[in-house]
């Protein structure tokens, strides 16, 4: 069967808001169907990525969403997976859709994390890690990071400063983003100035508490040439999953081995390598993140992902010449945890169809997505995304 179309998509403006989730989804909703038909003459599922029902107090997000959307006796579910939900609740409707169960799903993504303030959502982030051997510890999500990124700096010719610049590129790539939580650009002093979270991972290292919802539209191709013109759909060609171990004490510190599984069922369902791809999303909820993704998916030897913040022809030898986190990634674009993944679909629909704006990278054919849940190998999920 033809790959899966995504022929619209739509995102609420993410930050700190006073929307409640259900509402930062109509607006993502309302921008993904204009010019579209009612999303019930359309829809026959939906699948939520959503983190934790800490934040509002709220499950049956599957149930809840469909009735917000207009949606009357579909099969409509939540998606957990951490950070994974949204590239998981994505991967789907890519399924459902391949398979012939639906002819079009929509895959959804929301998170209020401001309503359970820092001390909640901290508290939150850290049921994604091992009951036994790490949260009876106290430990959060920029400690368990921190570890990453000390044994990363260790092991290979990095410095603060470079995980640094990842942070720097990201903002200067969010400040051409309208839906972006910073849309200002910062310079290097800023970040190595700013206070120490979890040494060596500083403020500026680290994605901030968002809230926001994200959507996308998946269909057949025959229903995406009834619904929107071929310059207005993309081709999801591979999607990949892994779930590796959810303990960081049980792992290597600086490979991401589930995300390089991930990736390379993707590349294959695609029949594309690492070399084809021309924009890339990945997963920066700290600033060693992409670097240590940029390896794991084949973008970058070993070693040598921090330079994901340098422009292509400044890299070493070995690097693709992707163009990372468009968007403004996690980390500057917003991390709302359960729709992070089916933002990054969003930027790589932009991005393929020629809407990205100031953010548009010339002659952009193949996007791949990286969504990883818990920390680092816990759950990862790729996927690429290419022009029809």
């Amino acid at each position: 069967m033809p790959d899966p179309r995504i022929v619209a998509v739509g995102c609420s403006p993410i930050g700190r808001t006073d929307l409640p989730g259900r509402d930062l989804f109509s607006v993502a909703l309302a921008e993904a169907f204009e010019g579209l038909p009612d999303p019930a003459e359309v829809v026959e599922a939906l699948y939520v990525g959503n983190q934790s029902e800490a934040y509002e107090h709220q499950i049956m997000y599957g149930t809840l969403l469909a009735e917000w959307a207009g949606l009357r006796n579909v099969p409509a579910e939540r998606v957990e997976g951490c950070a994974a939900a949204g590239a998981l609740a994505l991967r789907h409707a890519v399924e459902d859709v391949r398979r012939g169960t639906h002819e079009a799903v929509l895959a959804c993504g929301v998170e209020k994390m401001t309503a359970g303030g820092t001390a909640g959502a901290t508290d939150a982030l850290s049921a994604a890690f091992d009951r036994a051997l790490e949260q009876r510890s106290g430990i959060t999500a920029p400690s368990q990071y921190a570890l990453l990124a000390q044994r990363y700096l260790h092991e290979h010719d990095a410095t603060e400063a470079d995980l640094a610049r990842i942070a720097v590129k990201n903002h200067r790539n969010a400040a051409d983003n309208p839906r972006a939580q910073f849309r200002r650009e910062i310079d290097l002093d800023a970040v190595l100035e700013s206070n120490y979270i979890a040494p060596p991972l500083k403020l500026f290292d680290c994605a901030p508490v968002s809230d926001g919802a994200a959507v996308a539209l998946v269909t057949t191709p025959e229903l995406a040439d009834d619904l929107a013109p071929r310059d207005e759909q993309v081709r999801v060609a591979g999607v990949g999953a892994a779930a590796n171990n959810i303990s960081v004490a049980e792992r290597d510190l600086t490979f991401v081995e589930g995300a390089n599984v991930a990736a390379e069922r993707a590349y294959g369902e695609a029949g594309v390598g690492p070399e084809d791809v021309d924009v890339a999303e990945v997963h920066d909820a700290f600033t060693v993140c992409e670097a240590l993704l940029s390896e794991a998916v084949g973008f970058a030897p070993r070693g040598l992902g921090y330079e994901s913040a340098l422009d292509p022809a400044e890299r070493s030898d070995g690097w693709t010449d992707v163009r990372l986190s468009t968007s403004g990634g996690l980390k500057a674009r917003g991390h709302p945890i359960g729709a992070t993944g089916i933002a990054q679909a969003v930027e790589a629909y932009e991005q393929l169809t020629g809407r990205a704006g100031d953010r548009q990278v010339e002659d952009v054919t193949t996007a791949l997505l990286v969504n990883e849940g818990g920390v680092a190998d816990a759950v990862t999920v790729s996927h690429v995304v290419t022009a029809p």
